[in-house]
């Protein structure tokens, strides 16, 4: 009896079962495979046009690279069927036999066979118009468990053991190390062509000196002039390649206190977080544009907008707005108090949630988000025998004002509640916004 197909496997001792009582035992033995590899790469050695075209298509077939899919233990209903030695000695004969014969890369599971026993991955069935490139019969869905089941068992080197790896990686989780080797090599940084050349950063500092005649300079500082004849030819164009690896810039808010040097390719990283990149002016009624440190921007809050400042860490403030129906994206205060050698911006707006004018109140930190999680703030909002209350954490001002309203983090009022809070007629609007600041211990 064979398994799977009756063809060119149909010999073979990987498919030879005998029968124990009413159970069928598969005796799973790792054979010649030597001499169907052999016979299988003659064939394609003899110049098959079909294979050549294949291979001259530009489609890339990647692997399956999620481990779920190489799962190959649940197509097998009995758990002694086939039983491998695990960690196979893995002859060559035995990785060709796991190349597909088309794109000639390792295959995963789903392996596919034709009726007589040819081989071929997953990414290229649809490829070959579901017939099978060595034989030309049809494929059918016809899976070669007994192949994956032989690759679950095998362990293998490191496609970069060229370029240093040394790592021996069991057959389903070679490509996810593969794509995460630290031994991987870098493409080529040229840009003036198409380079496919792949190396170690000292072969490709060499091959852009050679082959691509790329200026080479010692030293962490440069004056260069570039000089182009025709400026109107710019697109694609690539006018110089400098190689700038050993270049060490300082950090570009040096003027604001950092004295950090760093290599070339990590200075961007650093003053993206840099702790001394200025703060945006937090002044939310106009685009304001200016930037600076905190006690620069508590003068120009001061001096140039006009925002009320002051002591302490409660405040009691009185909101009056004679057309409260005119609420679309209107900035109406900002206030700013200093307790706890801090500054704290306290925002009140009107803005539309969906169709519903709404108003908010919120309190901003002056410095970076780690500081302002040690604040907490409560405000409260009443009238009428009723009131609303909040308690929350600060935002940093590293966050805009829009993007912290936008998220709804603070006392959010609807607008015929704040009617109802101002008393009267109702027409008016008169809300009176309390609150505190406190450290946290």
């Amino acid at each position: 009896m064979t398994l799977l197909s009756s063809g060119l496997w149909s010999s073979c001792p990987l498919h030879t079962l005998s029968k124990e009582g009413k159970k069928l035992k598969c005796k799973t033995k790792v054979v010649d495979f030597a001499s169907r590899v052999s016979h299988r790469n003659t064939w394609m050695a003899s110049g098959n046009p079909f294979f050549d075209e294949m291979r001259s298509k530009p489609e890339v077939i990647d692997p399956p690279q999620s481990e779920d899919m190489l799962d190959v233990g649940e197509h097998v209903n009995d758990p002694a069927a086939i039983s491998l030695k695990p960690n196979l000695t893995v002859s060559s004969s035995v990785r060709e036999l796991l190349e597909c014969p088309v794109c000639l890369n390792a295959m995963y599971p789903p392996i596919h066979q034709c009726s007589n026993g040819h081989t071929l991955c997953s990414g290229c069935k649809p490829r070959v118009h579901n017939r099978c490139p060595t034989c030309r019969h049809e494929l059918g869905n016809i899976r070669c468990l007994a192949l994956e089941k032989v690759a679950a068992s095998l362990e293998l080197p490191c496609k970069y053991q060229s370029f240093g790896c040394l790592g021996i990686y069991p057959y389903y989780s070679k490509l996810k190390h593969e794509s995460q080797c630290v031994y991987r090599p870098y493409n080529c940084p040229y840009a003036g062509s198409e380079c496919t050349v792949i190396g170690d950063i000292p072969y490709l500092v060499a091959h852009l000196k050679d082959d691509h005649k790329v200026d080479m300079h010692n030293g962490s500082t440069f004056n260069h002039r570039y000089v182009k004849s025709n400026p109107q030819e710019v697109e694609n164009a690539t006018w110089m390649l400098t190689v700038a690896a050993s270049l060490e810039l300082p950090c570009k808010y040096q003027s604001f206190g950092c004295l950090g040097i760093y290599p070339y390719y990590s200075k961007l990283k650093h003053e993206s977080q840099c702790v001394y990149r200025p703060y945006n002016c937090p002044y939310a009624g106009s685009e304001c544009t200016v930037i600076g440190d905190i006690p620069y921007l508590v003068a120009h809050l001061k001096d140039d907008h006009k925002v009320d400042m002051h002591n302490g860490s409660t405040f009691n403030h009185r909101y009056v707005k004679s057309n409260p129906q005119e609420v679309e994206n209107a900035t109406w205060m900002l206030t700013v108090f200093s307790c706890f050698g801090q500054y704290f911006c306290l925002h009140f707006e009107a803005f539309q949630l969906g169709m519903a004018p709404v108003y908010i109140a919120f309190l901003r930190f002056m410095g970076d988000d780690n500081e302002a999680k040690n604040y907490s703030y409560s405000l409260e909002v009443g009238g009428n025998g009723r009131k609303m209350t909040w308690q929350g954490v600060p935002r940093s001002v590293r966050d805009s004002h829009r993007k912290v309203r936008d998220s709804f983090d603070g006392l959010i009022i609807q607008r015929n509640m704040a009617l109802f809070f101002s008393g009267g007629d109702r027409k008016e609007l008169k809300l009176r916004v309390t609150g505190r600041i406190w450290k946290e211990q």
